[in-house]
């Protein structure tokens, strides 16, 4: 595999990637991840994952991947209540076509989005969709957390799908405690138990979206219990997910060649 940084290589060599490569593009955001994470978890973990999956590629000899530094800002208005760095649904959705229009125009029929936001999926599968039908090139997007298998990560996977992403929980601080434990602020406090429980994790019927005003910082800024996150299951969340988006990055190659 041909492994190159965007930002670390000259225009010849993006146009000779262009031509053959995919071009990944990490997008995550800065937002409050209650009191025991950092602003910029999202996108530190979409970056861990790629980084990690790209690693595990390092043996695909006809795979050329170049790595586009990461969009650090989302869109989170809902956690403006605290504090983020937000953008609009619009303008993010703006920024990424300007940022694919670039990429097809330096070269780059094929990319793919990685993306570590909650907020940012729907406007960044909805950029890939204009971008395709716009410009004559293949484009694909995925969430961290999607691309994994039902037998990721050994026998037990280190799972707990009901709280899966989440926010600031569970699952999010034990990838943090494995990628980057000097980030994490420990103890990490217990939250209280808060009823109801929010609709926007806990919809009151099977395939509705519901939303209501103040309900974020009604629950304090995260969606589930952190106090139980572990390092070693973070370890085999980070590998089952870094193991996924591999495949996944290998499917896009072949069939797209």
């Amino acid at each position: 595999m041909i492994h190159r940084k965007l930002a670390e290589s000259t225009w010849q060599e993006v146009r000779a990637a262009g031509a053959r490569g995919i071009a990944l593009l990490p997008i995550g955001s800065q937002e409050q991840h209650a009191g025991h994470l950092p602003m910029g978890t999202d996108t530190l973990l979409a970056e861990e994952v790629l980084d990690r999956a790209t690693a595990l590629l390092a043996q695909d000899g006809d795979l050329e991947l170049v790595r586009l530094p990461a969009l650090p800002f989302g869109h989170s208005p809902h956690h403006l209540f605290a504090a983020a760095v937000s953008l609009g649904a619009a303008t993010l959705g703006a920024v990424l076509d300007d940022v694919l229009d670039s990429l097809a125009t330096s070269g780059y029929g094929r990319v793919m989005v990685v993306n570590g936001h909650g907020g940012n999926d729907e406007i960044m599968r909805l950029a890939v969709k204009r971008f395709a039908l716009r410009r004559d090139v293949t484009a694909a997007a995925c969430s961290y957390w999607t691309v994994t298998s039902e037998d990721d990560g050994g026998a037990d996977g280190g799972e707990r799908p009901e709280v899966t992403p989440g926010h600031a929980g569970w699952f999010e601080t034990s990838l943090m405690l494995a990628a980057h434990p000097h980030l994490v602020r420990t103890p990490v406090a217990a939250r209280a138990l808060v009823e109801p429980p929010p609709l926007f994790d806990h919809p009151p019927y099977p395939g509705l979206t519901v939303e209501r005003h103040g309900e974020w910082a009604r629950v304090g800024g995260a969606t589930d219990d952190a106090s139980a996150a572990d390092a070693d299951r973070g370890r085999r969340l980070l590998e089952a997910r870094a193991e996924g988006l591999a495949r996944a990055i290998r499917a896009f190659d072949a069939a797209t060649r």
